[in-house]
């Protein structure tokens, strides 16, 4: 093999080499920031849902400035969340210390065998089964230090998870201008307003969905409010507010509200409890393959039948991020794909038309012909 091809080949396998070697360097960087990049993924799904706001504010208010129109936007999503969970943990606090005050004297009516709780102990046989496996059961208490630990810090990640979504969500929002400017520029001459228009109608589809799962939940709340009223369980409202914002959070939402909404209705009578679970697993299958395909497909503009394979694909590749990603990103793709086509269709017809023109602009044939006039 002569010395050039042999550096050739050399030259190759090392390109090849390096190229694996980054490719791997490159995943391996993708996997350790994965959780980080889930976030960032999160926070520009709510920063593109917040900032036709914004633009609003800046827009029909002469002296709103950039930063107080993103300021005034987050403060209210600020406001709005801190109501709803003032909603939840003050009747909690009330009870929880009403439940304290009580516990110990129900605790000893009941080993007395006095009190509600005393004759389904009774029939369970409760106080010979905490005879029997008293030391099992102080074993498996002092086991749960470990589990308790874990669930202590899966909730302080979930806390700077969701403040660090916060913060990234308003950073995009404030910046947004300067980024979509600066992508503007860095696309060839007369591409930068078609990218503005695509980048638009992608931000409305995002729109669309949060506006069409709000409604959904919407409607599971008031369906869960009136079944509850009927049913006379105590604090029907707030239940059926847990429902309502529970059923925005893809997959378990829904399941997490019904056995909040069961069990107090259990509470109640076993009649009630049982027709709240049968309202659930109706109403699940009514929303799942009616309200989501039919509203989405208005919000978002998607057939039901890509509402449901956009959701079933994402469910499967990406668990609860795909969920809550699947129809605005099937909605995004739909808006891509028609831009392309619609591109590409522009093109066959405006080649025609050019070359239309040219014959039309091209001078008249002459009647005669060359060897006519040389035979004349």
């Amino acid at each position: 093999m002569p010395p050039a091809a042999a550096r050739t080949t050399a030259q190759v396998t090392l390109t090849v080499i390096g190229l694996v070697l980054a490719t791997l360097l490159g995943l391996g960087l993708l996997y350790a920031a994965h959780q980080v990049i889930v976030w960032m993924v999160v926070a520009a799904f709510f920063a593109t849902a917040l900032n036709p706001l914004a633009n609003l504010l800046e827009r029909r208010v002469r002296w709103c400035r950039r930063w107080l129109a993103t300021l005034l936007v987050f403060l209210l999503v600020f406001v709005l969340l801190a109501g709803l969970l003032a909603l939840f943990v003050i009747p909690l606090s009330k009870e929880a210390a009403q439940l304290a005050q009580t516990l110990p004297d129900l605790v000893r009516d009941t080993w007395a065998g006095r009190g509600p709780l005393a004759r389904p102990m009774e029939r369970l046989r409760v106080r010979e089964y905490l005879a029997e496996h008293g030391d099992q059961i102080q074993s498996y208490l002092s086991s749960l230090a470990a589990p308790t630990l874990g669930f202590l810090r899966g909730a302080a990640t979930t806390v700077v998870a969701a403040v660090t979504i916060f913060v990234l969500a308003y950073v995009m929002v404030l910046q947004s201008p300067g980024i979509l400017d600066g992508l503007q520029r860095l696309l060839p001459v007369g591409q930068g307003e078609r990218a503005r228009r695509v980048g638009a109608r992608c931000a409305g589809a995002v729109t669309g969905y949060l506006s069409g799962n709000l409604l959904i939940s919407l409607i599971c709340g008031v369906l869960t409010y009136a079944v509850l009223a009927i049913l006379n369980v105590p604090y029907a409202g707030l239940i059926a507010l847990f429902v309502a914002v529970a059923d925005l959070i893809p997959l378990v939402g829904a399941t997490l509200g019904a056995v909040v909404a069961g069990l107090a209705a259990f509470s109640q009578s076993m009649v009630a409890g049982i027709v709240v679970l049968v309202f659930f697993v109706a109403y699940q299958q009514v929303e799942n393959h009616l309200l989501q395909p039919v509203i989405f497909a208005r919000t978002v503009q998607l057939s039901p039948l890509a509402v449901l394979v956009a959701i079933l694909i994402a469910v499967e590749l990406a668990g609860i991020l795909g969920a809550l990603l699947a129809i605005p990103v099937a909605g995004m793709v739909k808006v891509i794909a028609t831009e392309v086509w619609a591109a590409r269709a522009a093109k066959p017809g405006t080649m025609a038309a050019a070359s239309q023109g040219a014959l039309t602009d091209a001078e008249p044939t002459p009647t005669g012909s060359p060897t006519d006039d040389a035979g004349q």
